[in-house]
């Protein structure tokens, strides 16, 4: 069913809501408010924090229409909920790709790739290719300045392009089966000039010391 419409005939949007989490499945939860139970999408690691119970919870929301369709995503803030709009907004980037995003990067390491120009690192989440992510981080680079993102130390780094070894380092550990989040902790400030068998042993005691 379709939400009411505001007196301007235009459907009414909703920015937040508060309420207790009844249902977690599937990265979606149920969110009852006033009696009422909204069904929101939202990032996986917002998945693994949120609880269901008695207390109250809030969730910024963008409430997304297509077609026929209208779809809630939530998020634990406001600074997340303004970075998923600014990635859908982007060429080719439907909620679906910028969910993926949000669940493989969190808002500070995606402000750091995008300041970084750093193509690779995005071309670790599944569904995005190079072509993606040359465009994404350039479009991307512009709409947060524009929407004035609470990023003070944002700005372009036009010689920090990541080398071939550290490329060859996050393909090794991708292919050994470590997630793009973990990839991406471990090799963004690795020694340059150092052989990418060293620079793979480094990034392989960094995970280990991580996972204890």
């Amino acid at each position: 069913m379709l939400l009411s419409k505001s007196f301007s005939g235009e459907p009414m949007t909703i920015g937040s809501l508060r309420g207790q989490i009844t249902v977690k499945e599937n990265d979606e939860v149920i969110l009852e408010v006033g009696g009422v139970g909204y069904r929101l999408k939202i990032p996986s690691p917002a998945y693994e924090t949120v609880r269901v119970g008695t207390h109250d919870t809030q969730l910024f929301t963008h409430h997304h229409f297509r077609e026929n369709e209208q779809t809630l995503y939530g998020f634990t803030t406001r600074y997340e909920c303004r970075l998923f709009e600014a990635l859908i907004s982007a060429h080719k980037i439907g909620p679906a790709l910028g969910l993926s995003i949000l669940s493989t990067y969190n808002p500070d390491q995606l402000t750091d790739i995008v300041e970084e120009q750093d193509t690779d690192a995005l071309c670790l989440v599944p569904g995005v290719g190079k072509t993606t992510a040359s465009r994404l981080v350039i479009d991307l680079e512009a709409k947060f300045k524009k929407l004035s993102i609470d990023s003070p130390q944002f700005s372009t780094k036009t010689n920090s392009a990541v080398s071939k070894d550290v490329r060859d380092v996050r393909d090794a550990l991708s292919g050994l089966g470590y997630e793009a989040e973990e990839i991406y902790a471990v090799t963004k400030d690795l020694p340059i000039e150092t052989d990418t068998s060293e620079l793979i042993k480094l990034a392989l005691q960094r995970l280990a010391s991580n996972s204890k």
